[in-house]
Protein backbone atom coordinates (compact mmCIF):
# COMPACT_ATOMS: atom_id res chain seq x y z
CA UNK A 1 0.00 0.00 0.00
CA UNK A 2 1.40 3.36 -0.98
CA UNK A 3 -0.26 5.83 1.36
CA UNK A 4 -0.65 9.51 0.52
CA UNK A 5 0.84 11.41 3.43
CA UNK A 6 -0.61 14.85 2.86
CA UNK A 7 -4.23 14.08 3.65
CA UNK A 8 -6.77 16.36 5.28
CA UNK A 9 -7.37 14.07 8.27
CA UNK A 10 -3.67 14.11 9.17
CA UNK A 11 -3.36 17.88 8.71
CA UNK A 12 -6.49 18.67 10.70
CA UNK A 13 -5.54 16.36 13.55
CA UNK A 14 -2.03 17.77 13.78
CA UNK A 15 -3.32 21.37 13.73
CA UNK A 16 -5.87 20.66 16.47
CA UNK A 17 -3.44 19.08 18.91
CA UNK A 18 -3.57 21.03 22.19
CA UNK A 19 0.23 20.96 22.40
CA UNK A 20 3.27 21.19 20.17
CA UNK A 21 4.98 18.00 19.14
CA UNK A 22 8.57 17.54 20.26
CA UNK A 23 11.35 17.53 17.70
CA UNK A 24 11.75 13.77 18.24
CA UNK A 25 8.02 13.18 17.62
CA UNK A 26 8.17 15.32 14.46
CA UNK A 27 11.20 13.37 13.21
CA UNK A 28 9.57 10.00 13.88
CA UNK A 29 6.32 11.07 12.23
CA UNK A 30 8.26 12.10 9.12
CA UNK A 31 10.04 8.71 9.11
CA UNK A 32 6.72 6.90 9.45
CA UNK A 33 5.17 8.96 6.64
CA UNK A 34 8.16 8.11 4.44
CA UNK A 35 7.72 4.41 5.25
CA UNK A 36 3.98 4.55 4.61
CA UNK A 37 4.44 6.26 1.23
CA UNK A 38 6.85 3.54 0.12
CA UNK A 39 5.80 0.57 -1.99
CA UNK A 40 7.18 -1.72 0.72
CA UNK A 41 5.15 -2.57 3.84
CA UNK A 42 6.29 -0.66 6.91
CA UNK A 43 7.57 -2.74 9.83
CA UNK A 44 8.48 -0.12 12.42
CA UNK A 45 9.18 -0.36 16.13
CA UNK A 46 8.41 2.81 18.07
CA UNK A 47 10.15 2.77 21.41
CA UNK A 48 9.77 5.37 24.14
CA UNK A 49 9.21 5.72 27.84
CA UNK A 50 5.70 5.89 29.28
CA UNK A 51 4.40 9.39 28.64
CA UNK A 52 6.82 10.12 25.78
CA UNK A 53 4.04 10.54 23.21
CA UNK A 54 4.03 7.22 21.37
CA UNK A 55 0.23 7.24 21.19
CA UNK A 56 0.00 10.64 19.49
CA UNK A 57 2.56 9.46 16.93
CA UNK A 58 0.49 6.30 16.37
CA UNK A 59 -2.72 8.29 15.97
CA UNK A 60 -1.06 10.55 13.39
CA UNK A 61 0.10 7.42 11.52
CA UNK A 62 -3.49 6.17 11.70
CA UNK A 63 -4.71 9.50 10.30
CA UNK A 64 -2.44 8.96 7.29
CA UNK A 65 -3.98 5.56 6.54
CA UNK A 66 -7.51 6.76 7.28
CA UNK A 67 -7.03 9.70 4.91
CA UNK A 68 -6.51 7.25 2.07
CA UNK A 69 -9.65 5.28 2.84
CA UNK A 70 -7.93 2.43 4.67
CA UNK A 71 -8.97 0.85 7.93
CA UNK A 72 -6.74 0.81 11.00
CA UNK A 73 -6.54 -1.84 13.72
CA UNK A 74 -5.07 -0.72 17.05
CA UNK A 75 -4.41 -3.72 19.34
CA UNK A 76 -3.56 -3.39 23.02
CA UNK A 77 -3.11 -6.07 25.69
CA UNK A 78 -5.81 -5.07 28.19
CA UNK A 79 -9.41 -3.96 28.11
CA UNK A 80 -8.62 -1.02 30.39
CA UNK A 81 -5.98 0.29 27.98
CA UNK A 82 -8.31 -0.27 25.02
CA UNK A 83 -11.01 1.80 26.71
CA UNK A 84 -8.50 4.53 27.60
CA UNK A 85 -7.27 4.76 24.02
CA UNK A 86 -10.84 4.72 22.68
CA UNK A 87 -11.91 7.53 25.02
CA UNK A 88 -8.83 9.60 24.24
CA UNK A 89 -8.72 9.07 20.48
CA UNK A 90 -12.45 9.34 19.66
CA UNK A 91 -12.71 13.09 20.36
CA UNK A 92 -9.55 13.75 18.32
CA UNK A 93 -10.91 11.92 15.27
CA UNK A 94 -14.49 13.15 15.42
CA UNK A 95 -15.36 12.42 11.81
CA UNK A 96 -13.88 8.93 11.82
CA UNK A 97 -16.03 5.90 12.59
CA UNK A 98 -14.32 4.26 15.57
CA UNK A 99 -15.23 1.08 17.42
CA UNK A 100 -14.05 -0.55 20.62
CA UNK A 101 -13.81 -4.35 20.38
CA UNK A 102 -13.12 -6.35 23.53
CA UNK A 103 -14.10 -9.75 24.87
CA UNK A 104 -16.50 -8.25 27.43
CA UNK A 105 -18.88 -6.92 24.78
CA UNK A 106 -22.21 -8.64 24.48
CA UNK A 107 -22.49 -11.07 21.59
CA UNK A 108 -24.99 -8.85 19.76
CA UNK A 109 -22.60 -5.88 19.90
CA UNK A 110 -19.64 -7.99 18.73
CA UNK A 111 -21.59 -9.36 15.78
CA UNK A 112 -22.68 -5.84 14.82
CA UNK A 113 -19.11 -4.47 15.02
CA UNK A 114 -17.73 -7.42 13.05
CA UNK A 115 -20.31 -6.81 10.32
CA UNK A 116 -19.53 -3.09 10.17
CA UNK A 117 -15.77 -3.74 9.97
CA UNK A 118 -16.28 -6.25 7.16
CA UNK A 119 -18.48 -3.77 5.28
CA UNK A 120 -15.98 -0.94 5.79
CA UNK A 121 -18.37 1.07 7.95
CA UNK A 122 -15.80 1.25 10.74
CA UNK A 123 -12.55 3.02 9.95
CA UNK A 124 -10.59 2.50 13.16
CA UNK A 125 -11.04 -0.35 15.59
CA UNK A 126 -9.33 -0.32 18.95
CA UNK A 127 -9.30 -3.60 20.80
CA UNK A 128 -7.63 -6.43 22.58
CA UNK A 129 -7.00 -10.01 21.45
CA UNK A 130 -10.54 -9.80 20.05
CA UNK A 131 -8.96 -8.26 16.94
CA UNK A 132 -7.21 -11.52 16.05
CA UNK A 133 -10.28 -13.74 16.21
CA UNK A 134 -10.71 -15.75 13.04
CA UNK A 135 -14.23 -14.51 12.39
CA UNK A 136 -13.16 -10.84 12.24
CA UNK A 137 -12.66 -9.74 8.63
CA UNK A 138 -11.54 -6.30 7.52
CA UNK A 139 -12.66 -4.77 4.25
CA UNK A 140 -9.54 -2.69 3.63
CA UNK A 141 -6.97 -2.90 6.44
CA UNK A 142 -4.08 -0.54 5.74
CA UNK A 143 -2.35 -0.10 9.10
CA UNK A 144 -1.88 -2.29 12.15
CA UNK A 145 -0.78 -0.65 15.40
CA UNK A 146 0.23 -2.87 18.30
CA UNK A 147 0.81 -1.26 21.68
CA UNK A 148 2.89 -2.97 24.36
CA UNK A 149 4.03 -5.50 21.79
CA UNK A 150 5.96 -7.52 24.35
CA UNK A 151 2.66 -8.74 25.79
CA UNK A 152 1.71 -10.44 22.52
CA UNK A 153 3.32 -13.46 20.95
CA UNK A 154 4.90 -13.45 17.52
CA UNK A 155 2.04 -15.57 16.17
CA UNK A 156 -0.58 -13.23 17.64
CA UNK A 157 1.04 -10.17 16.08
CA UNK A 158 1.25 -12.00 12.76
CA UNK A 159 -2.42 -12.98 12.83
CA UNK A 160 -3.51 -9.36 12.92
CA UNK A 161 -1.31 -8.30 10.00
CA UNK A 162 -2.68 -11.21 7.92
CA UNK A 163 -6.14 -9.65 8.10
CA UNK A 164 -5.04 -7.18 5.43
CA UNK A 165 -3.16 -7.24 2.15
CA UNK A 166 0.34 -6.41 3.44
CA UNK A 167 -0.72 -3.57 5.74
CA UNK A 168 1.85 -1.28 7.29
CA UNK A 169 2.73 -2.27 10.86
CA UNK A 170 3.65 0.03 13.74
CA UNK A 171 4.67 -1.73 16.92
CA UNK A 172 5.07 0.27 20.14
CA UNK A 173 7.00 -0.59 23.28
CA UNK A 174 8.45 1.15 26.32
Amino acid sequence: IIHKTDGAIFSQLKEELPFELTLAQERVIEEIKKDMSSKYPMQRLLQGEVGSGKTVVAVLAAATALGGGYQVAFMVPTEILAKQHFEKISPQLREIRIALLTSSLKKYDKVKIHKEIKEGKIDLVIGTHSLIQEELIFKNLGLVIIDEQHKFGVVQRGLLSKKGNNPDILIMTA
